[in-house]
């Protein structure tokens, strides 16, 4: 008479089946990797959380600190005083609205004109036919691999030469060259599905209507990266405003904020902290604004059915 099977269902189960006993092993190991993996992420995002938004902090409290508290050793984050005033001198001691004019005109000009060159510049590479584009597009890259402060020189020789020093043109004639967004956007364009392509000339668009209405709509979340790179890159531009600005009429915040500091002693840093929280805000807002547009594309490009 045979023996019947005495235990748990589980345990009659993984004797009767070894092989899934070893099926469940694996998933378990799997499912801590993947657990271990997750919290190192974690770890390692928080890690650059706080190192990144540690300056900051100390910038937003250094603007409110009295000029003592922020030479005191050992350093003191929390003031224990504080001090808005600095917000005024700040904006009062230097023509600051005049300089964030300034940017702002600087800014807008060269981001829409960079925005602009660069969509059409890579469309052409892409989508149009000429003789040596391959030969352009070796002349971008090798126009990315060159410093701005290497032809800082000759641009300003030359900017000299045909009298616009101490203007807007002058700033921004040298500072329109879109080789990086030429770049960045040939690269997506690359990546669109060529029978989206074929069908929308095949209903007869041009380059125009398939500029407008197909490559453009799916190329969102990489527009706005550039915009956003673009806008901040040449808000924070110092040296090319620095060798044109004779004055205060076309001085851009970054060179402006110079003015708060003092040479012939010790620099009163409230003031200057907080002038540098002010500059931060519009390119704050601009992120703020745009960035739901960029996971917005991104989230629905990532959806297929």
């Amino acid at each position: 008479m045979s023996e019947l099977a005495v235990g748990t269902p589980e345990q009659v189960s993984a004797s009767s089946n070894p092989r899934g006993t070893d099926d469940d092993r694996a998933l378990a190991s799997n499912r801590r990797r993947r657990r271990v993996g997750m919290v190192a992420g974690y770890l390692a995002m928080v890690v650059v959380v706080v190192l990144v938004a540690l300056p900051l902090v100390w910038i937003v409290l250094a603007s409110f600190k009295d000029r003592s508290e922020i030479y005191v050793q050992p350093a003191v984050w929390w003031p224990s005083v504080w001090h808005p005033e600095n917000y005024r001198e700040a904006t009062t001691s230097v023509p600051f609205w005049d300089f964030l004019r300034n940017s702002l005109i600087v800014t807008s000009i060269l981001g829409v004109v960079k925005f602009t060159l660069g969509v059409l510049s890579a469309y052409g590479l892409v989508f149009l036919r000429f003789p040596f584009k391959n030969v352009v597009f070796v002349v971008i890259i090798a126009a990315l691999m060159v410093p701005n402060q290497i032809t800082s020189i000759t641009n300003y020789a030359f900017i000299a030469q045909i009298g616009l020093r101490n203007t807007f043109t002058g700033i921004i004639l040298p500072l329109a060259g879109v080789a990086f967004g030429t770049f960045l956007m040939r690269n997506h364009f690359l990546s669109i599905p060529p029978e989206i392509i074929e069908a929308a000339r095949m209903d007869g668009a041009g380059h125009v209507r398939l500029l407008t209405r197909v490559v453009l709509p799916m190329s969102i979340p990489t527009m706005v990266a550039f915009a956003l790179i673009t806008l901040v890159n040449e808000w924070n531009e110092y040296l090319w405003p620095f060798l044109m600005a004779d004055d205060y009429s076309v001085a851009t915040l970054p060179v402006g904020l110079t003015q708060l500091q003092n040479n012939d002693g010790l620099t009163n840093w409230g003031p200057v902290m907080a002038a540098t929280v002010l500059a931060m805000l519009p390119m704050l807002i601009v992120f703020l604004a745009l960035q739901r547009h960029m996971i917005k594309g991104l989230t629905s490009g990532a959806v297929k059915g």
